[in-house]
């Protein structure tokens, strides 16, 4: 898990239009922002992970921050992908997936 979040939070760095992407047009003004944010807790989190001490309260950071992100993904399925050619099917599986994440997550609280 701490792998995943590592590698998802570097890719907010290396990729960041991908993610202005999937911010909501009321955010849109905040999309740098939001990106640097969601990366540096994504990689904390999996930082925190690896340390015993540290692991609970970083599993219960990265369910915060998939509850706060949730927004986002309802976004992109509700503008069909905003612009990115994903098939519907796809961004539907995305949100349900969102619970799994957490159930992973809530497994190292």
């Amino acid at each position: 898990m701490a792998a995943f979040y590592a590698y998802a939070g570097i890719n907010h760095f290396r990729q960041p239009k991908f993610y202005y992407q999937l911010t909501p047009p009321f955010l849109k003004q905040w999309e740098k922002r939001i990106n640097v944010i969601v990366g540096v807790a994504e990689i904390l989190g999996a930082i925190g992970l690896l340390i015993p001490s540290t692991q609970s309260a970083a599993a219960w950071g990265i369910i915060a921050l998939l509850i706060a992100i949730f927004p986002a993904n309802i976004y992109h399925f509700t503008s069909k992908g905003a612009g990115m050619k994903i098939p519907m099917w796809l961004l539907a599986l995305r949100l349900p997936l969102q619970l799994v994440l957490i159930a992973w997550a809530y497994a190292y609280t």
